[in-house]
């Protein structure tokens, strides 16, 4: 993984939208089936809304019904971080960039095979780089 990027609030105010910031920064999350996300299939790579960090390959993505774009796995064991969530009254996995530490969604050990993983993402914290684009990481 590449260097850490570590801005202020309002640093992150200036580069993302309100909803990117919301998501991101805030941890908050978007209605279901609202995504941009949901039902695409182009080849390519997810990536951080916030630093462009690679997250998933397009061929780990399937609809898992909940309304959110979900994934198998992720695209390497660095590119994302995990933490334990107590929020809302549940136990949950938050799912963080690894770059950044952008909230990204959360995941759950109910996905399909291979991994038995369902990384249940944001659409507006991720952009999709179509396959054979450069990915060209965000800097300070």
């Amino acid at each position: 993984m590449a260097d850490k990027l570590i801005l202020s609030n309002d640093e992150w105010r200036k580069r993302l939208t309100p909803e990117e910031f919301q998501v991101l920064r805030q941890h908050g999350t978007e209605y279901p089936g609202t995504g941009c996300f949901l039902g695409t299939k182009t080849p390519g790579t997810y990536v951080c809304a916030g630093c462009n960090n690679p997250l998933f390959k397009a061929g780990t993505k399937f609809e898992s019904g909940t309304g959110w774009p979900s994934f198998t796995q992720t695209l390497s064991e660095d590119s994302v971080t995990e933490i334990r969530d107590v929020s809302h009254g549940m136990v949950r996995t938050e799912v963080r960039c690894a770059r950044c530490d952008g909230h990204l969604g959360h995941v759950f050990p109910d996905g399909p095979p291979p991994t038995g993983l369902r990384y249940c993402m944001n659409s507006v914290a991720m952009k999709h780089i179509p396959e054979g684009n450069p990915i060209e990481l965000v800097r300070a």
